[in-house]
């Protein structure tokens, strides 16, 4: 994934999250936090179940 389509799944996750500010770190870094996001989320729905 690009730096830009990396930012936009993180905002569309924690829309909260502003572009400008996660512009700043590497894509390795946004790869990290995407996956961690992701995990949480998947944590999440389990609870909910």
């Amino acid at each position: 994934m690009s730096k830009r389509e990396l930012i936009d799944c993180i905002c569309e996750i924690n829309r909260t999250a502003k572009a400008e500010f996660l512009a700043r770190f590497s894509e390795d870094d946004l790869n990290a936090y995407l996956e961690h996001l992701m995990e949480a989320d998947v944590k999440q729905m389990a609870l909910c179940a």
